[in-house]
């Protein structure tokens, strides 16, 4: 089961850093745009090369149509699909200052409480993003500057709320399992300063 939960959290934060280096590319062809943009408007440009600084601006060279859209859709689903990795791994950041000094024991119990409050949050996350979906579709609400439906950034982020829902549904429940049994479950997981 433990394979099962890593390869679908690795698979869901490829995806997430495929779209993230998707949005990073999104944004600085759109800053250049806006930047060669302002320099063509600017009396440099005017004044040495006014038919071809014309031309280009003509032709569409700025800023990226909508990229703060782009950028926004898929930034929400690169977090989203990178917290199953996250809490499977325990990659979560922590401050253990008061419960290095409990005993093993205490901060089992602690991590368990934990993984539980996360699960329990991320499955309500999860149906809050459900529930904006739908009513994004019963509206048909769309983006300012694209006009794509808001409801498709919202399925995105659905999907990957649901695999890191499971996944901290799966990480809740094993630390029950390694609580009862005094058994490791969950391999590989070294926290953040690991």
């Amino acid at each position: 089961m433990q394979r099962l939960f890593m390869a679908l959290a690795r698979i869901m934060a490829v995806l997430g850093g495929v779209v993230l280096t998707l949005v990073i590319f999104v944004t600085c062809f759109s800053v250049a745009g806006r930047m060669l943009n302002g320099f063509l408007h600017g009396s440099v440009a005017q004044g040495m090369f006014p038919e071809l600084a014309d031309r280009l601006i003509a032709a569409g060279v700025g800023p990226l149509l909508g990229d703060f859209e782009l950028v926004e859709a898929g930034v929400a689903f690169a977090i989203f699909a990178f917290l199953p990795l996250c809490q499977i791994t325990g990659g979560h950041a922590s401050v253990d200052i008061f419960t290095s000094a409990l005993p093993r024991m205490a901060n089992r119990v602690i991590q368990l409480i934990v993984d539980w409050v996360f699960a329990v949050v991320l499955i309500v996350i999860a149906w809050q993003l459900y529930q904006g979906m739908l009513e994004k579709v019963r509206y048909n609400e769309t983006t300012f500057m694209l006009q794509f439906p808001v409801w498709w950034a919202y399925a995105a982020s659905l999907v990957a709320a649901t695999v890191a829902a499971l996944v901290g549904l799966y990480v809740a429940c094993a630390r029950v399992g390694e609580l009862a049994t005094g058994r490791v479950i969950l391999h590989g997981n070294e926290g953040a300063d690991a």
